[in-house]
């Protein structure tokens, strides 16, 4: 088994705090000082886990992106479930987190995307390497429920992916003013429901 060095649980902890204040503040409201007093790393030790703060905002996205990737995956290892079925339940289980959260954050991606996104390279590859990685696993759930008859095949899985995730996007923005997961709900029934179906 793998030992787990004091350095890497400190970089856990930064990362996962910088997760939560990120959501909460924003990328430009978010001080460092802030992070490494919370999880009490020293302030003078942060370069020692990242080489600025535009790294650190790059690797946040990375270890932000991961467990939704893993959520949905488990959903398609589950061979009882379609494509369709496994996507269905990861939506839901995100609509259900987003009403417990008080509708507070949305994505970190697309609010990250919306305040850094052209203005901080090292942040803009980040984002890009983390929302493809996540179209390609959302494009492999659609995939499977075309190969099982779920979904329309006169598109690509990919070109379906990026539908879904662009109107995600946007139905979390709405849930924000709106207060409520109507929009998400609304999202999930207009193309898993309609617009994919075969």
């Amino acid at each position: 088994m793998r030992k787990i060095t004091t350095r890497q649980t400190n970089k856990e902890k930064i990362l996962d705090q910088g997760v939560v204040l990120l959501m909460q503040r924003g990328y430009h409201g978010t001080g460092l000082q802030d992070i490494l007093q919370s999880v009490g790393v020293p302030k003078g030790s942060f370069y020692n886990y990242f080489g600025s703060k535009e790294d650190f905002g790059a690797e946040v996205v990375r270890h932000y992106i991961e467990p939704f990737i893993q959520q949905l995956d488990r959903h398609l290892q589950r061979r009882e479930l379609t494509g369709a079925e496994a996507l269905d339940a990861y939506f839901g289980e995100l609509i259900e987190e987003a009403e417990r959260r008080n509708y507070l954050g949305g994505c970190l991606l697309g609010n990250l995307i919306g305040e850094i996104g052209d203005t901080s390279e090292t942040c803009r590859l980040s984002l890009s390497a983390a929302l493809h990685r996540y179209l390609d696993k959302i494009g492999e759930a659609i995939s499977r429920g075309q190969q099982e008859g779920s979904f329309r095949q006169d598109k690509s899985a990919g070109e379906l992916a990026d539908m879904l995730v662009n109107a995600w996007q946007g139905a979390l923005l709405r849930m924000k003013i709106e207060q409520s997961v109507q929009p998400l709900e609304d999202c999930c029934l207009l193309f898993l429901k309609d617009y994919f179906k075969a």
